[in-house]
């Protein structure tokens, strides 16, 4: 709840204790009251137009897989969890990891969630797994995911070379508790519901200097639903049933993170 929203909580419920007579009624007429906003989330289909991002062994690419998957979780959070869901891109265009980070923060979305298949550090890795952002990497795994993420914007013929100090100081409004934290639940959570349903990744909760994970006031994931570079994750994605599966358990998983009274 916004600041002002409780400190306006706190000094109603202050002047019902100080005169009884007042909770009787509303102080305001029901007309004039407004339902609180629908909670948002964002969801970053990674990849795209020129940046096919990783291709399996039978040509799958990741752009496909990712528009697909959340394509399927936006329309499930809207049917089935009530809460509104947008997407940074519906089709198949290049967006900068700036741009996807700009229309997140526009959008005042209460969560953003970068929906990725890639190519895995080693070929044996295989399973979903979640990420948050940190200047640190948790593991060599994860750093050299998130270099290869960072990278994308080479498709568009962008220079990341000055984006480097851009990020390290949004990494410094990082450390905002609220922002921080509320990634990390979120993370935490997300992982342990799916782990009910998916195959995971060995240590499925990492976090590495992401550059598309920069909003610094929006709780922020990156989630690899499996890698491409694996023909056992390749042939489960590549399948239209299997990544309804996958998208079914991602939307309940996003709705019980929103859902949640611990999550900001």
């Amino acid at each position: 709840m916004p600041v002002a929203a409780r400190a306006g909580l706190l000094a109603s419920s202050m002047a019902m204790a100080a005169d009884p007579k007042s909770a009787a009624k509303p102080s305001t007429p029901a007309r004039d009251r407004r339902p609180a906003r629908p909670r948002l989330v964002m969801l970053d289909p990674g990849h795209g137009g020129a940046d096919p991002g990783a291709i399996g062994t039978h040509g799958t690419q990741e752009k496909d897989v990712t528009l697909d998957i959340a394509r399927e979780v936006a329309r499930l959070l809207a049917d089935r969890h009530r809460i509104t869901a947008r997407l940074t891109r519906n089709d198949d265009r290049f967006l900068a990891l700036d741009e996807r980070v700009a229309l997140t923060r526009k959008s005042e979305a209460d969560l953003f969630v970068s929906i990725h298949a890639d190519s895995a550090p080693n070929a044996d890795a295989r399973g979903l797994s979640a990420y948050t952002l940190s200047s640190k990497a948790s593991d060599g795994f994860a750093s050299r995911l998130a270099q290869q993420e960072n990278r994308a914007d080479r498709f568009g013929g962008l220079d990341m070379k000055g984006s480097k100090q851009v990020v390290k100081d949004i990494l410094l409004d990082l450390t905002a508790r609220h922002t921080r934290n509320a990634s990390l639940f979120a993370r935490q959570t997300l992982v342990r519901g799916v782990a009910k349903d998916l195959r995971l990744l060995e240590n499925p909760m990492r976090a590495a200097n992401f550059a598309v994970l920069k909003a610094p006031d929006v709780p922020s994931l990156l989630v690899e639903t499996g890698f491409l570079s694996n023909p056992k994750d390749e042939e489960i994605l590549r399948d239209a049933e299997a990544r309804r599966r996958v998208a079914r358990v991602l939307a309940r998983e996003i709705a019980a993170v929103l859902s949640n009274r611990s999550f900001a």
